[in-house]
């Protein structure tokens, strides 16, 4: 049977098994390979006639029935399985779900953000999944976007380290590996700077500010061998990025010479016809979309006609679409599938889905992504009674954030993940103290929107939220459980309806009832301590920024609850660190730490424009002092590196899982540039008493800024070092260094 179809024969090279079934498939298979489809729709139509090559938001059981129908097909191309597994197997009941991007940043360890996609990967691949939508590498600086949940923060170093660390534990040993799954980088690039905040709005931005901080992100997990890329849904300078030929083809293709497969997100080609409305029709749209170098087009039913229809009238040949669908069965061979689809293995999801070592290693990263960011010394608490109060002191699933079962993408897990797995801040406390629970406050009612309920490409629109009042009954209950006990945890924070994909906020105050409630608990005098489940950086009322303590705990995913319960009791030491700043109030975004020098005065006129916590910021359960930060040689070339070192000693009782940052200031640039930018960190565990004398590494050539041209260059020159625990000038000490002309 191979001597006639050659594609089937596993000994030829894969270039030659590629040709051969290309020149087998007719133009509406062709077509249909390029298609990603969601399979909650009519499957049978998506694989027997559209001849679909990839679908999404598979349930166990349309997994299973797309396997069936490609048996049917003529060619039995197998189907490339995707889903959205963002931090943890999302959607598949009883996975271990882990906490969210943004919260696993707070860690700043890339070998523990590796070994969380190694399980998200481990885990997919006995489903069947082929092919996860992850890592995101957009930068978040507007916290009134409703993906910064998603997101590695605000800084491009941190997030390439983080992104490109996911992307090996993803795609394991290679392609060949039996537990490796596609990673994806998206959303390239620039999707994440929005016009106030609003999800998908055009990105404002030069060429010259991409390559200076959007782009270096995407140049390094290219490098690093990341199999897809997704492209964003915006615009940039009126050209949507699905057929912006400098940045696809001049940068990506070109300069980066990326060879792996290109996807769009959500509708992207049909959002040219009726929203963006940059193209007339379907047949125009994939036409633009095709020579662009697009090579899978998702969720765009419409572009199976469309593309028909342009190959007739002349819009685009076949030998167009034959680029993008080399690519697409190149990833398929080089995953194995026509010798073996991977279908799902029952025997192994048995074993190792939510294995034991899985669990553990969940709990670790949670313990890890809490970030202590006030302490008047009423931590760690040793005794007495608990007031548990908080709308989100037991709402399991809220714990878990986005794209985690009960987000409202599977249709398959309406209840979201099951409740005995998930410990909640309730659950936690009540194994270590006596606990009082109180709701306190509700958040939030949904109302339908007048535009109707869906959107014109029949997606449904997110309803419109609706806070709830205070209610002085709730309010008076939690009173009088914080009167009567020694301590008060509250648990306030957002919930899913406002965080996602066209979910951004106008807002980033609690909404709800939930700021009378923190007000009325911090006017009882007891100790209160603020446990912040939030997506994102919220801004929070003078009584949980001035209450005893503060924890921010994002979307701490199943194992979070034990975790809080921990930290409270002192059973682990604090040592997460912000990865985004906490802005002081809505009108001062964007609040990153890294903003370009030069502006008339350091504030408003009615307020200043400090953030209420920074980039980097977090405490510890002890006291740390940096010494002097010392510079080895203070002149260098082009081509060495700064080499420092500076001594960390922890004064406290208790031991520290320091994170030292290494910033660079550039004292004299020939373009406006960030007054100081993120080079390196190293994480040191240093023990009651100690002293740790830390190395420091910063290439010169990662002393870079892009210049007046667009080109990235090392400007002779006199630089300065800093090095602390945050991004603070106060917390850095510095030391300079001189970068000569190459002779």
């Amino acid at each position: 049977m191979d001597q006639d179809q050659p594609y089937l024969d596993a000994t030829l090279p894969i270039a030659a098994r590629v040709g051969d079934l290309l020149r087998r498939m007719t133009l509406p298979e062709k077509v249909g390979q390029m298609m990603q489809l969601d399979s909650r729709e009519d499957l049978d139509d998506h694989v027997l006639r559209k001849h679909v090559g990839s679908i999404l938001h598979t349930s166990p059981e349309r997994v299973l029935r797309a396997h069936d129908l490609t048996s049917r097909t003529r060619l039995r191309i197998p189907l490339l399985i995707a889903e959205d597994c963002i931090h943890g197997h999302s959607f598949h009941e009883g996975a271990t779900i882990f906490p969210t991007q943004l919260a696993m940043a707070a860690t700043w360890d890339p070998a523990l953000v590796e070994r969380v996609a190694r399980v998200t990967a481990v885990e997919a691949a006995t489903t069947g999944v082929h092919w996860t939508f992850s890592p995101v590498l957009c930068i978040a600086r507007d916290l009134r976007w409703g993906r910064v949940d998603e997101t590695f923060g605000e800084d491009p170093v941190l997030i390439g380290e983080l992104a490109a660390a996911m992307v090996r534990g993803y795609q394991g040993d290679g392609l060949t590996d039996s537990t490796a799954i596609l990673a994806t980088a998206k959303h390239f690039a620039g999707y994440s700077e929005t016009q106030g905040g609003r999800d998908a709005s055009e990105a404002d931005l030069s060429r010259r500010k991409l390559r200076s901080w959007f782009l270096p992100p995407f140049e390094k997990v290219a490098r690093e061998g990341c199999a897809t890329f997704m492209l964003g849904y915006q615009t940039t300078d009126g050209v949507p990025i699905t057929v912006n030929s400098w940045l696809l083809d001049e940068v990506l293709r070109g300069e980066w010479g990326y060879q792996g497969t290109l996807i769009t997100d959500w509708d992207n080609v049909g959002r040219m016809v009726w929203e963006q409305k940059v193209q007339p029709d379907y047949a125009h749209a994939a036409a633009a979309a095709v020579k662009a170098g697009n090579d899978m087009i998702m969720t765009t039913p419409q572009f199976f006609e469309g593309a028909l229809q342009a190959v007739e009238a002349g819009l685009l040949a076949e030998s167009d679409l034959d680029r993008a669908v080399t690519r697409i069965l190149t990833l398929k061979f080089e995953l194995g599938l026509f010798e073996n689809p991977r279908r799902p293995d029952t025997e192994r999801q048995r074993t190792m889905i939510n294995h034991a070592d899985h669990a553990a290693l969940n709990l670790d990263v949670a313990r890890r992504s809490l970030v202590l960011l006030r302490n008047d010394g009423v931590l760690p608490v040793r005794k007495g009674r608990i007031a548990l109060v908080g709308p989100l002191a037991d709402d399991a699933q809220t714990q878990l954030g986005d794209w985690a079962g009960s987000s409202g993408q599977a249709d398959w897990l309406p209840d979201g993940q099951p409740r005995d797995m998930i410990t909640t801040v309730l659950d936690g406390l009540k194994e270590f103290s006596e606990v009082t629970y109180a709701r306190g406050a509700d958040i939030l009612t949904l109302e339908a929107d007048p535009e109707g309920e869906t959107f014109p490409d029949g997606q449904p629109r997110p309803k419109i939220v609706a806070p709830c009042p205070p209610n002085q009954e709730l309010i008076a209950e939690a009173v009088a459980a914080a009167r009567d006990a020694d301590h008060v945890v509250a648990v306030v924070g957002d919930r899913i309806e406002l965080v996602g994909e066209g979910r951004s906020t106008a807002t980033l105050d609690l909404i709800g009832g939930q700021i009378a409630l923190l007000d009325a608990l911090a006017e009882t005098g007891k100790p209160l301590i603020v446990v912040l489940l939030a997506s994102k950086p919220l801004v929070l009322p003078d009584s949980a920024r001035n209450a005893a303590a503060l924890i921010w705990a994002a979307n701490p995913g199943m194992q979070g609850g034990r975790a809080i319960a921990e930290l409270i009791h002192g059973l682990i030491e604090p040592s997460g660190r912000l990865p985004i700043s906490f802005a002081a109030h809505a009108g001062q975004q964007p609040t990153y730490y890294n903003q370009i020098r030069g502006q008339h005065g350091s504030r408003y006129a009615d307020l200043t424009q400090e953030p209420a916590f920074a980039f980097g910021e977090g405490l510890s359960f002890t006291t740390v002092e940096y010494g002097d930060l010392h510079v080895v040689t203070p002149v260098l070339g082009p081509d060495e590196t700064v080499e420092a070192s500076i001594t960390v000693r922890n004064t406290g009782t208790r031991p520290a899982r320091e994170t030292v940052q290494v910033y660079v200031s550039d004292a004299v640039t020939s373009v406006s540039w960030a007054d100081k930018e993120l080079k390196a960190f190293r994480q040191v565990d240093v023990a009651p008493g100690e002293s740790v004398t830390v190395r420091l590494e910063v290439p010169v050539s990662a002393c870079s800024i892009v210049d007046a041209l667009g080109n990235r260059v090392v400007e002779p020159g006199d630089f300065v070092l800093l090095a602390g625990p945050s991004s603070k000038d106060s917390a850095l000490r510095r030391a300079e260094f001189t970068v000569k002309s190459p002779c």
